[in-house]
Formats: structure tokens, C-alpha cells, sequence
């Protein structure tokens, strides 16, 4: 697939039949709507040449091109002056987008593939959510995760608590959504958030020993990933309902909650800039 896609990097791995895909959103390594637009293109992609019987896909991981970071979350300048305007349908296209994506990836582009999520580095909002949808969550030791989005009086409405109710309970479920805590990978995985921990510098590696696992039993992986689906399902519908409430929900803050929103935008600046050695 030689194609150039917006805020990401893609390459395919013949050899295990999997797809890579890193993000790198700019300016900010968060889910912008250049990257949310040509993540759903790639998708899109992906399936016709399944369909056409171009190219075999079993695995598509998801990961970050920008170290020390995964994703930062949601686009907070485009929220900041959507909720300023108190433009709801300027919310409403940004939120519907992050949950196609959501969507998509949860269940693996409705076709016979896994999807897996990399972590390593931070995945805090939206970025955690976009973490937590893949079939498989690896994670390295020290990399944080969290939704801090109760700090400006808003709460993670992309799919948070559809997917940690179904994977820890409600009550962790509730507790990270309410409390805007950061965890490490750790104790993620402590929790049964994170599926597998790596080592630091090993995620890659972590990954490709679970796929060459899942090839030696790949019938019994596949069956075990189609209960999960029919155990734990997420409706689309289900998704767009609480984004709507989310949605609702941002355009009551006020000048206080959006400052506080500013100060972690300028805060995401800086971690970026750290990152990757840039001039803050």
C-alpha cells in the first residue's frame, strides 16, 4: 500500500502478515482530526485489499512514531474554542470521528484480524481510550496511563467506561474516570487493564513473541477472540449515546474549567517539546 496517510506512519510486515501503524500527529502527538481522518482511510483501505485478496492481514498494531509518547488525547485547542462558541456540532463531528476509530479498531475493521495497541509512552485521555480498544494491550514497564478529564469538570466520553467495565469491573471502571489519577503500566497490569508487560525498550518484541504464539495455535486464538466479541460486545450505538452526553456535557463548562483546560493543553506542549527535544 503505497499511500501517504496524514499524522502516521505505516508499514507491513510481510513475514507475520501484520500492519504497524505509529502515530505522529503535529503539533501535538494527540488525536487530531488529520489523524482521526486518515486513520479511518487506512481502515478503509486495509479492508479492500482484504477483500480483494491483495494482501493478507492478521495482525494491525497501533503504536506511536514520537517517543516517550503513545497519544496525549483529545484535541484540546479544538475543544477549548468549540466550547468558547459553544459550537455543537463542531464537538459532535470531532466526537463522532474519535469513535469510528474507536469502533473500528475494537472490532477489528469486521474482519478476521487482531488488533493490538503498543504502548510506550504516555497514554492519558483519549489516548488511553484509543489504547484500551485493541484486542490486546501491551504496555512497557514505566509508560503512564491515564483519563485525567475530571481536572477541567469533564469526564472521558469516547468509549472509557464501555471498554474498563467489560475488562476490570465498574468499580475500576468509575474509580479511574472519577479520579483522574496517572498509572503506570504496572499497575495496569495489576488490575487487568493491560494484557501483557513488557520490558523497557521490549514492546516491539513483546509483540512479536505474542503473535508468533497466537500463529502456532491460530485457530484457537481466533475462536477465543470471536467469544470475547460476542461476551463482552460494545454497540456503535452504545458509543454515540454516551459521546452525545459527553458532548452535552462540555458545552456546560465554564471559564474556570477552560482555563484549567488551557493549562493542560500548554502542559501537553511542554511534554511534547520534551520528547522530543524541541524549544518549548
Amino acid at each position: 500500500m503505497d499511500k501517504h496517510y496524514p499524522h502516521m506512519q505505516v508499514s507491513y510486515d510481510p513475514q507475520h502478515k501484520a500492519a504497524w501503524v505509529a502515530m505522529a500527529a503535529q503539533p501535538l502527538p494527540c488525536f487530531t482530526p488529520a489523524l482521526l481522518h486518515s486513520l479511518l482511510a487506512y481502515f478503509d483501505d486495509v479492508r479492500t485489499e482484504i477483500d480483494s485478496g491483495r494482501r493478507e492481514y492478521r495482525y494491525i498494531v497501533g503504536t506511536s512514531g514520537i517517543p516517550g509518547v503513545y497519544n496525549l488525547g483529545g484535541d484540546l485547542h479544538l475543544f477549548a474554542q468549540a466550547i468558547a462558541r459553544r459550537d455543537r456540532s463542531t464537538l459532535m463531528s470531532y466526537a463522532a470521528d474519535c469513535i469510528k476509530v474507536l469502533y473500528e479498531v475494537m472490532t477489528h475493521l469486521n474482519r478476521e484480524l487482531t488488533t493490538i495497541n503498543l504502548v510506550e509512552g504516555d497514554a492519558l485521555g483519549g489516548g488511553f481510550e484509543g489504547a484500551l480498544a485493541g484486542n490486546v494491550l501491551v504496555a512497557e514497564k514505566g509508560t503512564r496511563m491515564g483519563l485525567p478529564e475530571v481536572l477541567f469538570n469533564l469526564f472521558p466520553g469516547m468509549g472509557a467506561y464501555s471498554m474498563l467495565s467489560r475488562k476490570a469491573g465498574t468499580g475500576v471502571a468509575e474509580k479511574m474516570m472519577m479520579g483522574g489519577e496517572i498509572y503506570t503500566a504496572e499497575q495496569l497490569y495489576e488490575m487487568g487493564v493491560v494484557d501483557i508487560l513488557a520490558e523497557k525498550n521490549c514492546g516491539r518484541q513483546e509483540v512479536l513473541r505474542y503473535i508468533e504464539r497466537a500463529e502456532k495455535s491460530p485457530n484457537s486464538h481466533r475462536a477465543m477472540r470471536r467469544v470475547k466479541d460476542y461476551c463482552n460486545p460494545v454497540s456503535y450505538q452504545e458509543l454515540a449515546d454516551i459521546t452525545a452526553i459527553w458532548v452535552d456535557a462540555a458545552l456546560k463548562l465554564g471559564g474556570r474549567d477552560l482555563q484549567v483546560m488551557a493549562h493542560l493543553l500548554h502542559k501537553q506542549g511542554n511534554k511534547f517539546a520534551n520528547s522530543a527535544n524541541l524549544p518549548k
